[in-house]
């Protein structure tokens, strides 16, 4: 494996980090800022906006421009938002910051993946991309909690400053090591235009809006979880860290889990993995007072929110094969449009008085609405056994299908596999063989 793609992951490590590190720095955050915690909270939503937006946009926007170059400059730019929000003298500035952060957080990872996968071969692709997602599977682990604690004993504004450390060393690490690579050009050279076809397929607007509802029933609850702990479970401060520590390891451990089932089974895995975090969820606000519940309920909502992440984006894929470009950015849109909704809900929860294990419980409702737009895809898929752009696409070349799957951070098998399964419903056998 190249060190470049080793770098590629340290950048997501960080990128991941200042993703997720406002959960446990919202408290000191709002005090200084002197807003509520709802407020503060939008701040989560910010950045996911920005990677809303600035996914399928950037993805859209680089696809002509040198990759080396297009990463160096939005590695630059997510390092200056860092920057400026340790240094934000007001609340306005640190919002302006998190979303332009966002859009260069989006676009790297567009772009990043592509280049992940151009620097191995295609049996070595699957590897390339799961460094990089290990890259934000570590952020939850490690970087999270650790800005978590550096908030708490060096004041919130520390933890910024550590995330830009972090982008300097990626930076320094992708202009090193990450060669010049040529933009795509004949076969593989993406056409916008018939990429956007597949915005035509009612499956997936389904699948989009599952991943969404998924992203908005997780972090609803996750970006509150730190207050949930201390004014309702009542845990210390300190103990925060730990517990988004375990939500991590969950995190890893269901990626593991659902990367290993979700080609034989792909709507039981999102079902199954969605409806047990509504379940999960239904129970945490049952049993929020209660810290020993709550910390090892905090564990298995990682285990489940996350066991759905490999079907979840092998599924966008298998209805979108046509545009290997924008299935990834749509996956990410998708995820984080989720992110934007889950905390704006759970902030309007709190405000109106009713309590953080609400909080809890409107985040279960919005996974029982992915498990019945899951169900609808499902009937849909069984009365139509593939839509028309799906049988289309079937015989993308390999090298395409495979430079989608690893921009999405898909497994490649999970891939192949279903491809095939779709192609042989619609009685494209040949083009099945060559996927």
């Amino acid at each position: 494996m190249p060190l470049a793609v080793y770098v590629l992951g340290l950048s997501v490590f960080a990128l991941g980090t200042s993703e997720f590190m406002l959960s446990g720095i919202l408290q000191p955050l709002a005090r200084d800022m002197g807003v509520t915690i709802p407020q503060a909270g939008l701040l989560v939503s910010a950045f996911a906006i920005g990677m809303v937006v600035g996914a399928p946009v950037l993805a859209g926007a680089t696809l002509q421009l040198p990759r080396r170059t297009t990463l160096i400059a939005l590695l630059t730019v997510f390092g200056l938002g860092q920057v400026a929000g340790a240094v934000a003298p007001s609340y306005g500035v640190l919002f302006v910051s998190r979303v332009v952060s966002a859009l260069a957080c989006a676009g790297f990872w567009a772009v990043g993946a592509a280049v992940a996968v151009s620097l191995v071969p295609v049996t070595a692709r699957a590897r390339a991309m799961a460094v990089m997602v290990g890259g934000l599977s570590v952020a939850n682990i490690a970087g999270v909690p650790a800005g978590a604690l550096l908030g708490q004993h060096a004041g919130w504004r520390s933890a910024f400053w550590a995330v830009a450390v972090l982008s300097a060393v990626g930076l320094v690490g992708v202009i090193a090591l990450v060669p010049r690579t040529a933009v795509p050009t004949g076969d593989e050279r993406p056409v916008l235009r018939r990429e956007l076809s597949i915005y035509r397929d009612k499956q997936v607007w389904l699948a989009l809006i599952g991943t969404a509802l998924n992203g908005a029933a997780v972090f609803a609850l996750f970006s509150y979880l730190a207050p949930l702990l201390t004014d309702t479970a009542g845990l210390a401060e300190g103990s925060v860290p730990t517990v988004l520590a375990l939500f991590g390891v969950g995190a890893l451990i269901g990626t593991f889990v659902g990367g290993r089932i979700a080609d034989a089974h792909p709507f039981g895995t999102i079902i199954g993995g969605i409806g047990a975090s509504a379940t999960v969820l239904a129970l945490l606000a049952l049993t929020a007072q209660n810290s020993v519940a709550a910390i090892t309920l905090s564990l298995l909502l990682g285990v489940t929110a996350f066991a759905t992440a490999p079907a979840l984006n092998a599924r966008m894929f298998n209805v979108a094969t046509a545009a290997p470009t924008l299935a990834g950015a749509t996956t990410t849109s998708a995820f984080n449009l989720g992110n934007t909704i889950g905390p704006w809900l759970g902030g309007l929860v709190i405000s109106a008085g009713w309590g953080y294990p609400a909080v809890a419980w409107t985040a279960s409702a919005l996974a029982a609405l992915g498990v019945a737009t899951t169900l609808v895809a499902l009937r849909l898929h069984r009365t139509k056994s593939t839509s028309r752009l799906v049988a289309s696409s079937a015989g993308t070349p390999q090298h395409t299908t495979a430079h989608a799957a690893g921009t999405a951070g898909t497994v490649d098998a999970a891939h192949t596999a279903e491809t095939a399964r779709t192609a042989q419903a619609a009685g494209t056998v040949e083009a099945a063989d060559r996927s």
